[in-house]
């Protein structure tokens, strides 16, 4: 069991990464790479199931080439 729960929010903008990527027909893997993380940890972000810092952000939505706004829709 966690010590703390997931923030609904941090779920929110996991879905939101994986409807861009569905969205854009991207690879998740190829996201990773050009976003500097391992897959693995892209998939835990994308189930909500880790935080992720501003930077990661920033980079996930550089890879995305969305805004980053676009990753807080529906908070």
């Amino acid at each position: 069991m966690r010590k703390t729960e997931i923030p609904e929010s941090v779920k929110i903008i996991g879905r939101n990464i994986k409807i861009i990527i569905k969205g854009k027909n991207l690879k998740v893997r190829h996201v990773a790479h050009d976003s500097d993380l391992d897959i693995e940890a892209l998939r835990r972000y994308m189930l909500g199931k880790q935080i992720m810092g501003v930077d990661k952000l920033v980079r996930i939505s550089k890879a995305l080439n969305v805004e980053i706004s676009e990753l807080f829709q529906n908070l």
